[in-house]
């Protein structure tokens, strides 16, 4: 299962004596979340542009596999 930008923002951790500083652990998980975002968002616009084309390469690929056959017909 993928991380979840949620996941990466809501993700906490142990408190130790000489812990880091939890507002720099927060801006740079925010920091993660958002480029996570983004990253997430193009994988689903080049999946969509991935189909699309292959939709688009099989329609033609029909369209030129009748063509061919109209041209070999006797007459």
């Amino acid at each position: 299962m993928p991380l979840r930008p949620r996941q990466v923002r809501g993700r906490t951790f142990t408190v130790r004596r000489r812990g880091a500083d939890l507002f720099e652990v927060a801006a740079f998980l925010d920091r993660v979340a958002k480029e996570l975002t983004t990253a997430q968002t193009a994988l689903v616009a080049s999946r969509a542009e991935a189909a699309r084309l292959r939709n688009a390469l099989a329609a033609w690929q029909t369209w030129h596999l009748t063509q061919c056959a109209d041209q070999n017909q006797p007459t």
